[in-house]
């Protein structure tokens, strides 16, 4: 599978849900306002960063 959705899905804070999406070897996370982080091969480290961009930008 070339693209799943879906993993590590992080709660909804203040409108900031985000996802992990894997492509090929990487996974990256993603956020509902459009934001993307960088690739990582490491879902551990995708989740840290989408969680890092919720915290980011709730306060």
């Amino acid at each position: 599978m070339a693209h799943r959705e879906g993993l590590g899905v992080s709660p909804d804070t203040d409108g900031h849900p985000t996802v992990v999406v894997e492509q090929g070897r990487f996974c990256f996370a993603r956020c509902g306002c459009g934001w993307r982080g960088p690739a990582r091969r490491a879902r551990s480290q995708a989740r840290t960063d989408g969680a890092g961009h919720a915290g980011s930008v709730s306060g």
